[in-house]
């Protein structure tokens, strides 16, 4: 009976124990979300400055949706050897 309490002591001690070690960060909650915020719009720019490589979304007759760039690269050819008179 005295092994039982005893787990329980600590179990509860432990649990109790974890969100005083969480609160003992001094993280500013202000500056975090500025962090998130500074983050997201970051992320956000990139993908509004890749929209206008890309064509309006064509739908096929068997349902297929292509988005084509305005822009395709180019292949790299392969480069002309010199003929040579022999």
């Amino acid at each position: 009976m005295k092994q039982i309490i005893l787990v329980s002591m600590v179990t509860i001690l432990v649990g109790l124990a974890q969100p005083a070690l969480a609160d003992e960060k001094n993280e500013n909650p202000d500056g975090m979300a500025m962090e998130g915020i500074t983050k997201l719009m970051d992320a956000l720019g990139a993908f509004i400055a890749s929209i206008p490589q890309y064509e309006a979304p064509v739908l096929n007759e068997n349902g297929d949706i292509i988005i084509r760039r305005k822009n395709p690269e180019k292949k790299q050819e392969d480069p002309k050897l010199e003929e040579t008179s022999t």
